[in-house]
């Protein structure tokens, strides 16, 4: 089984451009498979988390949401 790893590296050298580029990918989604698509959803999810000033536009792609463990 592969595993996906996102390196610190890959997201210290993006740019707002290259996430633009990224999230206009997830948005059209037409990808050869969806492991494709799946890779770049984790790329972006990995820039949210370390990165957050770049995806606050594409958060929606995300899907996540606030969760209230009251």
């Amino acid at each position: 089984m592969m595993s996906l790893h996102v390196s610190q590296q890959a997201v210290s050298d993006m740019t707002p451009d290259t996430v633009a580029e990224l999230a206009s990918r997830l948005e059209t989604d037409s990808y050869d498979s969806a492991f494709e698509g799946l890779q770049d959803w984790h790329l972006l999810r990995a820039i949210a988390f370390q990165r957050p000033e770049l995806v606050e536009s594409y958060v929606y792609l995300l899907d996540l949401e606030p969760y209230d463990e009251s």
